[in-house]
């Protein structure tokens, strides 16, 4: 069941409520990363804990502690004796994590089309089918998780846990921003079926081709990201490159 947070301007947003988890700090920290990919917490924005803790029916204390857990991943700022504000990102942020994600996305995915087994690759299929199914709906909070379910999913198939966590990292910063409004533009389906085109050529050991997509989507990602929300409010959407 939906609840309802009071901004600062007197408009109202409807925040996911908690789903069952391990703890009540990672459901809350679960429900206010769902707000933000959703929009109803929007970058820029201060908000506060007891506030939230209100909507949330929990004391202040799990939603600090989820804050400064978000605050560690770069989606929120501390602001003192206030609250804590949704990270805004820049031209310069998206054109860095581009080129970041450019130079370890590529080599790396482009040569599991030579490495990886068909049917660890074949594996991650449903998951593809996921986002589209995801995207279709109109389900922004599905279509992010099974997005992040699939690329690293696949990038852990290098065996390379290090690299997986600085993936994670780069996109916990930037999917957040501007994905609603790509999903206004019907733009969203679209990039959720290229998933299943890399797969396929994946599968098929096509590595020129693998990377001839994935630098053509990190190029159509941060374009995206211009047209979503210009310079603070871009967001990474669902391309083979996401």
């Amino acid at each position: 069941m939906a609840i309802t947070e009071e901004r600062g301007d007197g408009m109202t947003a409807e925040l996911p409520s908690l789903a069952e988890r391990v703890s009540l700090r990672e459901q809350v920290a679960n429900a206010l990363r769902a707000a933000m990919i959703s929009g109803q917490l929007e970058p820029g924005v201060v908000y506060s804990a007891p506030a939230l803790a209100g909507t949330f029916g929990v004391s202040a204390t799990p939603v600090r502690e989820a804050m400064l857990d978000l605050a560690k991943e770069g989606l929120v700022e501390v602001v003192r004796n206030k609250g804590f504000r949704v990270t805004e990102l820049s031209e310069s942020d998206l054109d860095q994590f581009t080129e970041i994600r450019a130079l370890i996305e590529i080599p790396i995915v482009a040569g599991l089309a030579r490495t990886a087994p068909r049917e660890q690759l074949e594996a991650l299929r449903p998951t593809a089918e996921a986002i589209v199914v995801a995207a279709r709906a109109r389900d922004l909070i599905a279509y992010v998780e099974a997005d992040q379910a699939f690329h690293l999913g696949l990038l852990a198939l290098s065996g390379n846990r290090h690299l997986v966590d600085v993936v994670s990292d780069l996109r916990n910063r930037s999917r957040l921003y501007g994905l609603p409004s790509l999903a206004d533009a019907g733009t969203l389906s679209g990039s959720a079926e290229e998933h299943l085109e890399l797969l396929d050529k994946l599968v098929a050991g096509d590595a020129e081709a693998v990377e001839r997509l994935m630098r053509a989507h990190l190029t159509h990602v941060r374009s995206s990201w211009a047209e979503g929300g210009g310079g603070g409010g871009a967001v990474e959407v669902g391309g083979v490159g996401d």
